[in-house]
């Protein structure tokens, strides 16, 4: 071998080696980029049948479908420990008008009033999205729960943790340790057309894994079901008439092609069991809130800043919109614009009262519903053409959305002492000596949290969470944390005789 050809054989030798290297690095570095993703032009192995078979059968046949799909579909069982709370009302605002200890007397006739809730356990269906076990669901399926097992079509059980929820959509995100797990491609819900054929897939009223089939009966629906657990909902529901029942929340909505296009999430029905119309929070929502909890751990929520007339109201507000604004309010060209915030999005790029907005994007948005699931798509920062026609003429601006504090920062998943909101500290060792505790957490700020909805002043120091002893702030975040909402705070006012008790609720702050 000359020299030449032994030189071009190192090369070959060491390129190999280094391409060898570099795939392994770039593989690793992959996984932790995009985990929880989808990589596009790549099929699980679930859909292999699918694609693969020649023989596929023709007319109102959903056997391929259902089968890739059913593997990526998982039960989910939760339970909740038991809990105490407690039911008082709220007691006077001024501690030191207490002259003997503020409750101490309240207690001593009537007891503590503490309610015992046992341990409760429920279930639903989820959905896994990623080879590597990012299951989304949703938010009223995993809610409060202390444990969440999940059980796939093979029969394993997997313990899941939480990562993110977003009760404005009805959404949550859980994931499970493993990898090469069976998962659902991505649809396009845009493209969902009304009349086409559908499959509902879960574990309803705790059956194995089932699936009924129905169509796309309309789009863009607003039931007010997210209310109950958000001040900012987020609907625009896909409406089916395929059998959904209690135990499907969290599961599948698929079409065809084996594709996902919905979770499925609440169900029309003045019994609680399926009565002809079912719910589902469309794909291309899902998607966006899945991508934002997994590299934010919360979701990137952009606002355009506008109000307009709500879906459903009654005479009364409509003849008062009437009166203002005439009859152009009820144009079912796109969203008529009632108001427009001087700090908001909007208001920067020029929209104004009267304006009715008929696309972002490109989209058309003929109702708030459609206008809502658009905007549900971007992120604070990002810049969106809106169409809109102004007297009768139509124009483009741009848009550049702002998050819910009104700027385009990215907002950090809060945890629970940010939803109680204020300046909390750890006791100084010396006053609590001085005050006969073994520790404590100070009230410095009550803040615009939580804490500003109760009767609580600064300077009162937490002691106890429902009956929980409280040393410092850890010990306050872990009873925050195990409480369901409904809390007890006990503590004392320094330098005043007798403890005092406040309830606290931490429901519904997002």
């Amino acid at each position: 071998m000359n020299s030449n050809l032994k030189n071009l054989f190192t090369v070959v030798i060491v390129s190999a080696a280094t391409a060898v290297l570099s795939v392994v690095g770039y593989d690793k570095y992959m996984q932790n980029k995009y985990a929880g993703t989808q990589e596009e032009g790549k099929l699980p192995v679930n859909y292999a049948r699918f694609f693969d078979n020649t023989n596929a059968p023709i007319g109102a046949d959903f056997s391929l479908a259902a089968t890739s799909a059913t593997p990526a579909v998982v039960h989910i069982k939760t339970k909740t420990k038991s809990k105490q709370i407690s039911n008082n009302a709220p007691r006077s605002r001024n501690p030191f008008s207490d002259m003997f200890g503020g409750d101490m007397f309240d207690e001593f006739f009537n007891g503590p009033r503490m309610q015992v809730i046992p341990e409760q356990q429920a279930s639903g269906s989820g959905v896994i999205v990623s080879k590597d076990g990012y299951i989304v669901t949703n938010n009223h399926v995993v809610d409060g729960a202390d444990e969440i097992k999940v059980t796939l079509t093979d029969k394993k059980t997997y313990t899941a943790s939480i990562i993110g929820t977003d009760p404005s959509t009805d959404l949550a995100v859980i994931k499970i340790e493993g990898n090469n797990f069976p998962y659902l491609i991505y649809g396009n819900s845009d493209e969902v057309k009304l009349g086409q054929w559908v499959l509902a897939i879960g574990y309803p009223l705790n059956l194995d894994v089932t699936v009924s089939a129905g169509i796309v009966s309309a789009k863009a629906r607003s039931i007010n079901i997210n209310q109950r657990q958000s001040k900012t909902p987020i609907e625009s529901f896909i409406q089916t008439d395929a059998a959904v029942n209690p135990g499907n929340s969290g599961g599948a909505l698929i079409n065809t092609n084996g594709e996902l296009v919905g979770i499925n999430s609440a169900i029309a029905s003045p019994t609680g069991y399926y009565t002809g119309y079912a719910y589902a929070i469309p794909v291309n929502i899902v998607k966006k809130v899945i991508a934002d909890m997994v590299k934010y751990g919360s979701v990137q929520r952009a606002f355009i800043g506008i109000s307009y007339p709500p879906e459903g109201i009654g005479e009364k507000q409509q003849e008062q919109f009437d009166k203002e604004y005439g009859t152009a309010w009820k144009t079912n060209e796109g969203v008529f614009v009632i108001g427009v915030p001087e700090d908001g999005a909007a208001y920067a790029a020029g929209i104004k009262e009267k304006d009715i907005i008929t696309k972002v994007n490109g989209v058309a948005t003929p109702s708030g519903p459609q206008l809502q699931e658009q905007v549900s798509l971007y992120k604070p920062g990002d810049k969106v053409k809106i169409t809109l026609k102004r007297n009768n003429k139509e124009m483009v601006v741009s848009v550049t959305l702002k998050n819910k504090a009104g700027n385009t920062e990215i907002v950090k998943k809060s945890t629970i002492l940010d939803k109680i909101g204020g300046t909390l500290e750890t006791i100084d060792s010396k006053i609590a000596a001085a005050n006969d505790i073994q520790g404590g957490v100070v009230v410095k700020k009550i803040g615009t949290g939580a804490l500003s909805k109760t009767r609580v002043q600064e300077g009162f120091v937490i002691t106890s969470v429902n009956g929980i002893e409280i040393k410092n702030l850890e010990d306050l975040k872990s009873a925050l944390d195990k409480a369901d909402g409904r809390i007890r705070l006990e503590g004392i006012y320094p330098g005043y005789e007798g403890s005092y008790t406040y309830p606290l609720n931490i429901n519904n702050e997002d």
